[in-house]
């Protein structure tokens, strides 16, 4: 199964790697622009000043931007005290490290005639993500099974863990039955 944004250069080089993926607000976004915060993360040194002006209030603030349901604040909390040195630097490498094209056709074009089982959970009212690139997840996984959450954001794993949690095992144990 695959985790991570980054993953999907390996997953198309290493295909016989995974045999399924489960995509929560993530994936192969052909057509997509940035997110404000990318867009400065992936800019030197004004995401290095953004990530050095950080407060605790102001990280607060945008995780909770666009979630319609309040994320608990002790997730938050825990969230900030990760969200230390190291971590601000591997945003920033991370984003720098990835070239737009790999997170759109090349990806698909390696991926689709594998045709992996894919399980896709959006939430609707992602303000980084907007939900149309849940349906396109299909462009890389033919055979997805798409759950968009309506009232859900950018964290439906935290804003809606139970219908997540509901989508998401029966899917593992039928991967690991198969």
């Amino acid at each position: 199964m695959l985790a991570a944004r980054g993953a999907w250069p390996g997953a198309a080089t290493h295909p016989d790697a995974f045999r399924s993926v489960v995509i929560i607000n993530s994936g192969i976004w052909p057509d997509y622009r940035w997110h404000l915060f990318a867009r400065i993360w992936r800019t030197p040194m004004l995401g290095e000043l953004f990530m050095a002006l950080v407060t605790r209030r102001g990280f607060q603030a945008s995780v909770q931007y666009g979630n319609r349901r309040q994320i608990p604040a002790q997730v938050v909390e825990r969230w900030y005290r990760q969200y230390d040195r190291g971590t601000r630097h591997t945003i920033l490498r991370l984003y720098r490290a990835t070239n737009p094209s790999t997170l759109g056709y090349a990806q698909v074009q390696v991926l689709r005639p594998l045709d992996r089982p894919a399980l896709v959970i959006w939430g609707k009212r992602d303000p980084y993500l907007p939900f149309w690139l849940a349906e396109r997840q299909r462009d890389a996984f033919p055979r997805a099974h798409v759950v968009v959450l309506p009232n859900s954001g950018h964290f439906p794993f935290v804003d809606d863990p139970d219908t997540v949690r509901g989508a998401i095992l029966p899917f593992l144990r039928q991967q690991l039955a198969g």
